[in-house]
């Protein structure tokens, strides 16, 4: 019998470490063919199409200006409240996402992991990727705004932290993508947990600067009792730090954006690893 040179070896290995990273490094292709399949999909159908990433954060953030900023007086001081909201509310939109639609990698795709292999982290990775087409769309039009109001000249003062930008983008998406992918394991089993995503997110919400500026509120304001345990919310740091690099508002913690960042590598090291074990028993379960 003659002997062949095999390319790709499956075999069984049910160590978590075992994530197939350089087989992961061969499916760009694959991951671009995934990336386009979940922004076609998502939008499929819909009579106004990729407009919906305008329209969402756009009346999510007129109901923020009119109830949080104008009736509660939570707005930010010498912005105005419109741009400081929508601000906040498409880098959120981009964590929540990537979060929420992770989540459920192996629950609304066994269909195609139960048929073919190829390296199951392409699946969260081109996830949290397809969710930067719909932010950058949000991204646009908020700087159209950003430009009637320099114009205007209604008190925004961008500076050079908005050279973060980037950065800022790649740890919420990378944090979502962590926290989706432990999510993902865990509903394997049980699935209790993808009942509440939606409002696990929403409330974290509520515990990040999204609604309303936490520099204006002395509960929450530097040398607050609550200060430091409301900044180690990972999320918080990246928001005022894009706020602050755009619009010029709000104060950078660069101590606690640091312990984001530490926090960001730690869970998505774990949800890789939680994400690993569970790719190789999830058929079993779901």
């Amino acid at each position: 019998m003659t002997q062949q040179n095999w390319t790709t070896i499956v075999k069984s290995n049910n160590s978590a470490f075992n994530m197939d990273i350089k087989g992961l490094s061969k499916c760009k292709d694959l991951i671009f063919l995934f990336v386009r399949r979940t922004f076609v999909a998502k939008y499929k159908q819909t009579v106004l199409g990729p407009a919906w990433a305008v329209i969402q954060p756009f009346f999510t953030t007129v109901v923020y200006s009119v109830f949080f900023g104008n009736i509660a007086g939570l707005g930010a001081s010498g912005v105005p409240d419109f741009i400081f909201y929508l601000s906040g509310t498409i880098v959120w939109t981009l964590f929540a996402n990537c979060l929420s639609e992770t989540s459920h990698t192996f629950t609304g795709n066994s269909a195609i992991l139960g048929k073919v292999y190829f390296p199951r982290l392409v699946m969260p990775i081109s996830t949290a990727i397809s969710q930067f087409i719909g932010f950058f769309i949000q991204f646009a039009f908020m700087l159209c705004f950003m430009a009637y109001y320099l114009i205007t000249d209604a008190g925004l003062k961008p500076n050079i932290l908005i050279l973060m930008f980037p950065l800022v983008l790649i740890q919420l998406a990378i944090l979502g993508m962590g926290f989706g992918m432990m999510i993902s394991a865990l509903t394997t089993k049980y699935r209790d947990l993808a009942m509440v995503v939606g409002f696990g997110v929403s409330l974290w919400s509520y515990c990040s600067p999204v609604a309303y500026d936490m520099f204006s509120r002395s509960q929450l304001a530097p040398g607050s009792t609550l200060y430091s345990f409301y900044m180690l919310n990972p999320v918080t740091p990246a928001i005022n730090i894009f706020r602050y690099g755009f619009l010029g508002t709000g104060e950078v913690d660069w101590l606690f954006y640091g312990i984001s960042w530490v926090t960001t590598a730690v869970v998505a090291l774990i949800g890789a690893l939680m994400f690993s074990k569970s790719e190789k028993t999830f058929m079993d379960t779901v």
